[in-house]
């Protein structure tokens, strides 16, 4: 045990020290609070690039509509004082009435034109031309206009009165999703579907970040033939628990410190947004029991364990950074697989592909915790895939100790799945 302890704490300390892993946890809280600041920002700075108040709204329908179109885009681009010019023209002059129009477009005079016609009081179309075409914001807002505005000209055509019409078009409905289980409700469904991606995510960098530190730790070892110095004291396979387990230990000190920081990102957001002159977005933290936190805390252990044990295993079978790349695709293509069926199981986390990858040990670590943040998973599934995972951990790891402790002091070409085979049988 005293010299299992050693291995983790070399591992650990060598690794914590380090600039990258410095720089690795400073930049990640800092990614998060650009990835939420920025958008927002350039937004809020951008905004009058897509200025529609200089929109020229050509109407053709000899019923006065544009001037009501003009009316619901006012306050959007260029501020609540200006409104879009409205020209009245008759139907036979619309063909000119673009073509200058065109033509002010062109030489920057206006940024656009809708027109509205005849389709256009039917409830069937309305044009628009323009720079900003491509900007879904703000075709967003005229598209928004035109609706709003036609669909109460039209229910003022069926008898309603003009009052009661724009009340009925411009109302909002505020629309919130909550989750309920066994416990009773449990806050934001929206929220929660977010806050299992970030924990798959994580867990995902986690895994192909430190497992393949391990991977090349091994190489460099064996290559510098520390490895036959180190054996000589310690036991192959507590230096590849301890390898793995202060690896893992270096990981999940980087999780918690990037948790941690988020959380108080997400607590103090107001204030912080505030400092950049943007309103901050609504956002509830969701609550994580400490049942819940278990059971996050050893999928992730039993995970890490799982992959590491194999990236290991791939270290000692090769003898170069190159033969590592190609023996270690399997390895990676199990864990690819998991992180491809991240979104399904996020827009169906009770159907069969979900339930499926969470009994697979190479997918549950990913899955299994994404499914707790968004539903209530059934204890007997939730034991199981637990169960699963830890047997499918130490049969891999007892695999991957017999290849490591012959594979760490063989040289020259890579095993063939024959060899490997006495690798594991040898005694």
């Amino acid at each position: 045990m005293g010299k299992l302890w050693a291995v983790i704490k070399r591992e650990y300390i060598e690794r914590v020290r380090t600039k990258w892993f410095i720089i690795a946890t400073v930049f990640g809280p800092l990614m998060f609070a650009a990835l939420m600041i920025v958008p927002a920002w350039l937004t809020l700075k951008t905004k009058s690039a897509a200025d529609i108040s200089s929109t020229v709204i050509i109407d053709a329908t000899s019923t006065g509509i544009g001037a009501r179109v003009s009316e619901a885009m006012r306050g959007f681009g260029g501020g609540p004082e200006r409104a879009p010019e409205v020209r009245v023209v008759p139907p036979s002059e619309l063909t000119a009435a673009e073509s200058l129009a065109t033509a002010e477009v062109m030489r920057e005079a206006k940024s656009g034109y809708l027109v509205l016609d005849q389709q256009t009081t039917a409830g069937e179309s309305a044009r628009y031309a323009g720079r900003h075409a491509s900007s879904l914001t703000a075709m967003e807002t005229v598209r928004e206009a035109v609706r709003s505005t036609v669909l109460g000209y039209r229910l003022e055509a069926e008898g309603v009165s003009a009052d009661r019409s724009r009340e009925l078009t411009t109302g909002r409905l505020a629309f919130r999703t909550e989750r309920i289980t066994d416990d009773g409700r449990g806050g934001s469904g929206a929220v929660s579907a977010f806050f299992g991606l970030g924990i798959a995510f994580l867990l995902y960098m986690s895994i192909i970040l430190y497992g393949q530190n391990i991977l090349r730790g091994v190489i460099e070892e064996k290559t510098t033939r520390v490895a036959e110095v180190v054996v000589s004291s310690v036991r192959p396979e507590t230096l590849l628990a301890g390898k793995v387990l202060g690896v893992g230990a270096v990981g999940l000190t980087q999780q918690l410190v990037w948790v941690a920081t988020v959380v108080t990102f997400l607590t103090y957001r107001v204030p912080i947004f505030k400092l950049f002159g943007i309103p901050a977005p609504p956002f509830q933290i969701p609550g994580v029991s400490p049942v819940d936190g278990l059971l996050l805390l050893l999928f992730f252990v039993l995970g890490f364990v799982f992959y590491a044990a194999l990236f290991a295993a791939v270290g000692a079978m090769v003898n170069s950074d190159q033969e590592a790349q190609q023996a270690a695709q399997p390895v990676m293509l199990m864990l690819v697989a998991a992180a491809i069926f991240i979104q399904p199981v996020t827009f169906n986390p009770t159907g069969g592909l979900a339930t499926a990858m969470s009994w697979l040990p190479f997918s549950s670590p990913i899955i299994m915790p994404l499914r707790l943040s968004i539903i209530n998973v059934p204890t007997t599934e939730l034991v199981g895939s637990l169960v699963v995972l830890l047997l499918s951990t130490l049969l891999v790891v007892w695999l991957a100790a017999r290849i490591y402790r012959v594979g760490l002091l063989m040289y020259g070409k890579r095993p063939t799945l024959k060899e490997l085979g006495h690798w594991i049988r040898y005694s």
